[in-house]
């Protein structure tokens, strides 16, 4: 009787292993069709089933219990409180500032893109370059004082700030897990832009510029670059 019992325990597992042994055949055939006919679609749901769904990272800091008090201490991490700046007294107008003109505009909005997400207004790109298409005059009519007399309002000043986890972090109780995207007003980024472009102008007419530097100026690009390398190696080549 005992030998029957063992001899009825061997075959039902043996019949286990093989079924089991089959159906991991089945499945590793199934998901080489699977990953053989996926599409750029299909291949995160693959991405999902060979690494699992990534696990929560949602910030849980220690004294934070709802998401005001996380935002609060995000703030205090990212941007420490500093001492107010000395108020204004007066704003005199540069003697020898040169107006801002519609073309100056038009090659800040140039190099801004539609899809950049916009501040806390909400106003993309694309309704400032709207707005410059229909009344040329209106943006540096709003902007030229403020760089006539050199003041950034506060108020262009203020962004959102979007706080994305840093992957492969053991822990997420922490605020340096975190890293934090700011968006600033369409409008201020303008008003840089303008300025920016000013400022590199002057630089390169007082000579505070490389004369080698080509990137991040206008004018020059990295086929610059190329011509000046090959240049010097022609001429290495005759000493």
């Amino acid at each position: 009787m005992l030998s029957l019992y063992l001899n009825k325990t061997n075959a039902l597992d043996l019949k286990k292993r093989k079924k089991k042994k089959k159906e991991k055949t089945v499945t590793v055939v199934s998901w080489s069709d699977f990953l053989s006919s996926a599409t750029p679609r299909s291949l995160w749901k693959a991405k999902r089933f060979a690494f699992g769904r990534p696990p929560q990272r949602f910030p849980d800091l220690p004294g934070a219990s709802d998401p005001a008090e996380v935002a609060e201490t995000l703030l205090d991490h990212f941007f420490p409180s500093k001492p107010p700046p000395p108020p204004l007294l007066h704003l005199a107008r540069y003697e020898d500032y040169t107006p801002l003109t519609s073309e100056e505009v038009s090659r800040a909005l140039s190099k801004s893109s539609n899809t950049s997400a916009p501040g806390p207004d909400h106003i993309p790109y694309s309704v400032w370059k709207l707005v410059h298409r229909i009344k040329p005059s209106l943006l540096p009519s709003l902007l030229d004082p403020l760089l006539a007399h050199g003041f950034h309002p506060p108020s262009l000043k203020k962004a959102l700030g979007i706080v994305l986890d840093k992957p492969g972090k053991p822990s997420y109780d922490s605020p340096s897990s975190f890293r934090v995207i700011v968006l600033l007003r369409t409008l201020s980024k303008i008003l840089e832009r303008v300025v920016a472009s000013r400022l590199s102008a002057q630089a390169m007419i007082c000579s505070l510029i490389h004369p080698l530097q080509c990137g991040s100026l206008p004018g020059r690009s990295t086929t610059d670059t190329a011509l000046v390398l090959q240049h010097n190696v022609e001429c290495f080549h005759r000493l």
